[in-house]
């Protein structure tokens, strides 16, 4: 039996309370913002009204999308969780365990993507350690970790939205999700779906970076007063990722399903792969928690970036709990902690779709 509730994917919040939250190590004051379930970023105070953001993320090493979107994800997940801060990584260490039968060519290339993805971004890779690993067979390959350095009442975390705050959702549902299944699956979502459903499948994924919006978001929102928090979507969906924010601000929050955007090409990978888009891995989405009185100006300054976004509810207090409006229902929320695509993705590597 796994010790822990959910037996793929990222912990739940019942296994990181239990046992990693009361065993982490040292109490050091400066440390602002600590370990914490759906809070993306750590904050530590430096000193002169400067403070460093770190986070850290799984790097992925995927034969079957190959080497550039390997990194292209390695790198792009941990920039999206420092985006929440409302500000741009500079830094990165990563660690690399490899299997033994990576080839040098390979390796290079996926080094040099890398390189190449951070240097677009300015992000200096500063050290970290390498090597190959026999029986490693998995397709992470690593942790990576990033770091900023801004002023400290201008770094935003995920744990500070407020009771009527407005629930912003840019781009769309399970980007990653659904992108990932017709890359690893092509053969399938073009002989079930056709060939523009797997060429939109392919564009998507590469719309999984979600620092440009945020960038754009806390440039014309004041940070902590229009702009309360910010948290990527990423296993769970975008109902996951609002559900931890909640957790960990200690709010409430009414969302309205039918609000939450989902694309074509997301609507059918999702229906073939039976997943519902809601709740399966969505970075490049990006949560807002804006005030109500400047979310018309949010969406209308990323839409002139082409950003889509829109309002799907908002958060409340405590007291009136996790609300969800489906087919024009309200009734209690409560999320599992699951994803669906994973199970979904070993099923049909199980089945030998191709």
């Amino acid at each position: 039996m796994s010790a822990f509730e959910n037996n793929l994917g990222k912990i739940s919040d019942l296994t990181f309370e239990k046992i990693l939250f009361p065993n982490c190590g040292s109490e050091r004051k400066e440390v602002i913002t600590g370990p914490s379930f759906g809070v993306d970023t750590s904050v530590i105070a430096i000193g002169q009204g400067q403070a460093m953001a770190v986070s850290s993320d799984p790097l992925s090493l995927i034969p079957a999308i190959g080497a550039e979107a390997s990194a292209w994800l390695s790198v792009h997940l941990i920039a999206n969780d420092m985006a929440t801060t409302g500000f741009a990584p500079q830094y990165a260490q990563f660690v690399l365990n490899l299997p033994t039968d990576l080839s040098p060519a390979t390796f290079r290339t996926y080094w040099e993507h890398l390189h190449r993805f951070c240097k677009d971004l300015g992000v200096a890779i500063t050290g970290g350690h390498t090597g190959q690993i026999e029986g490693q067979n998995s397709t992470v390959s690593g942790g990576g970790t990033m770091f900023l350095i801004a002023p400290q009442r201008d770094i935003l975390t995920s744990d500070k939205a407020k009771p009527g705050d407005a629930i912003v959702v840019t781009k769309e549902a399970a980007l990653v999700a659904t992108s990932m299944l017709a890359m690893c699956f092509p053969e399938t979502v073009k002989n079930k779906l056709g060939r523009e459903i797997q060429q939109l499948a392919n564009t998507n994924f590469y719309r999984t970076s979600s620092l440009r919006e945020a960038l754009l978001a806390s440039d014309i929102l004041d940070p902590g007063t229009e702009l309360t928090a910010m948290h990527d979507v990423t296993e769970g969906g975008v109902l996951g990722a609002i559900s931890e924010m909640a957790k960990a601000a200690g709010v409430g929050f009414t969302v309205d399903s039918d609000l939450i955007p989902v694309g074509e090409a997301v609507q059918a990978i999702a229906g073939l792969f039976e997943i519902d888009p809601r709740f399966s891995i969505g970075a490049g989405s990006m949560i807002m928690a804006v005030r109500e009185n400047q979310v018309s100006r949010l969406i209308n300054h990323l839409g002139s970036h082409s950003i889509e976004a829109v309002a799907v509810g908002k958060f409340t207090s405590r007291n009136k709990g996790c609300r969800i409006i489906e087919n024009g229902e309200e009734k209690s929320f409560a999320f599992s902690g699951e994803d669906p695509y994973w199970e979904s993705f070993f099923r049909a590597y199980n089945s030998g779709l191709t």
